[in-house]
């Protein structure tokens, strides 16, 4: 059984992250993770589809990768035009693609239990789907079963308390023979069709008598569709990561480290080799501490993924955050915010992650869900000093904020922010008297 990975999608809606498949969560790219997933499902037949934009990084990613729980038989495609969404992948690959095959989406994280449903299904079904069982309304694609659990009908976004089942659709399909899918996508472009061609095409094999049937699936998941999301698989993954590593017997805390003794660390908390941890910083689970990074004198860094390579310097507050790598801090309060790579913050700079009347942050036009939302970088930012970042604002990559000033509004990529400081001057007519033996005298009491 092959697995088609769709990780070819560009998405508007997780920018001024560039690539999803390139988030690292605990020293592994997203990407990284489904692929280990995989082969403890032991399905190792992978075809990853990508775009001209990741197809190189992610070939030399799997080439110099040296992981051992990857799968061993790995090719690539690549789909040309994206506008054609899943359905484009599919059709430009069409001659890389086999008979018997699992199409799933590479930012769709599930657990391994999800990939033994659909293998145990394929050995009685011509088709089935996963079926994520929902406690409460979910705004997604909803699968109408009839009494012996086949799929009926896909309802996009049914109103909340009409909805036809507690399952929504997640990119877990397998098809025995997917050459009716492909015949069925063609048609489709043919004919025009823009949004929902992949799911168009399978209501219309549905209509036409395939039966597929609904597998349901109660273990995690979770999709990067917002860059909040990041925040539920930092967690996610710190517990993977921590229960593999206490199977095989290896130190949540690299022997190759330098902590100094007066550090508090307290909660799951994972710390690679290379990194120092100097005098009086707090670590409060969970964390992860990616390798060679710095945590200085009285830092405190709390509900945090720190990527390779990164200062989190005196003084510096990380709090419920995902740094990336090289990321460098100085005196700053960055708090339930998502910074790229190679980004530096200066001094005194902060991050507002609440509004004042405590309601719901937008990002850009869309409402988080979250009361709490900083900051979100893409790669390559120079902060200035004393910079104060508004809840919720994005910061496109490849851009300097000037020093001083309070950011308000979105900046887009290879932008220079600065603001324009006026001073008053004029002459001074207050005698300065010397005080401070009296003041001196009160803190010494």
């Amino acid at each position: 059984m092959q697995i088609i990975l769709l990780a070819a999608g560009q998405s508007k809606r997780v920018k001024p992250i560039e690539d999803k498949n390139f988030i690292k969560f605990c020293g592994k790219y997203l990407i990284e993770w489904q692929l280990e997933t995989l082969k403890q499902a032991k399905l190792e037949d992978i075809l990853i589809i990508c775009n001209e934009l990741n197809l190189e990084k992610i070939k030399i990613f799997v080439k110099n990768s040296k992981n051992k729980n990857l799968p061993k038989n790995i090719k690539f495609g690549l789909q040309k035009n994206l506008d054609l969404g899943m359905a484009g992948a599919i059709v430009d690959n069409q001659s890389l693609i086999k008979k018997n095959v699992v199409i799933i989406s590479s930012n769709d994280v599930v657990d391994v239990k999800a990939y033994e449903l659909i293998k145990e299904a394929s050995k009685k079904e011509k088709s089935a789907m996963i079926g994520y069982q929902v406690s409460q309304y979910f705004p997604g694609g909803y699968l109408q079963i009839d009494k012996k659990g086949y799929i009926t009908e896909i309802i996009e976004k049914p109103k909340e308390g009409k909805e036809p089942s507690d399952m929504i659709n997640i990119v877990i399909h397998y098809f025995a023979d997917v050459q009716e899918l492909i015949e069925n996508l063609k048609k489709e472009i043919k004919n025009k069709s823009k949004d929902d061609i992949y799911e168009r095409s399978i209501q219309n094999l549905i209509n036409d008598g395939l039966k597929v049937k609904a597998i349901p699936y109660k273990g995690f998941w979770q999709a990067v569709k917002f860059p909040w999301h990041i925040f539920q698989l930092q967690r996610y993954f710190l517990d993977k990561d921590k229960g593999q590593r206490i199977k095989d017997k290896v130190s949540l805390i690299s022997k190759k480290t330098s902590i100094a003794k007066t550090t508090i660390i307290n909660g799951d908390v994972i710390i690679e080799d290379g990194v120092k941890i100097f005098d009086n910083a707090i670590i409060q689970g969970p964390c992860y501490i990616g390798k060679n990074s710095i945590i200085a004198n009285n830092a405190l860094v709390r509900d945090s993924n720190i990527g390779e390579n990164c200062v989190i310097g005196f003084a510096t507050e990380i709090a419920r955050s995902h740094l990336g790598d090289n990321v460098w801090a100085h005196s700053n309060y960055i708090g339930d915010s998502i910074i790229g790579n190679n980004v530096s913050f200066g001094a005194g700079t902060v991050t507002g992650n609440l509004r004042l009347d405590e309601k719901n942050i937008k990002c850009g036009n869309l409402d988080t869900g979250l009361n709490k939302f900083g900051l979100l970088t893409g790669d390559n930012i120079r902060c200035g000093i004393n910079v104060s970042f508004m809840p919720g604002i994005k910061i496109g990559s490849n851009s300097m904020i000037g020093a001083g000033i309070t950011v308000t509004q979105d900046i887009e990529k290879n932008s220079f922010v600065r603001g324009e400081t006026k001073l008053k001057i004029s002459e001074n007519k207050i005698a300065i008297k010397n005080e401070r033996d009296e003041m001196r005298g009160k803190l010494v009491r």
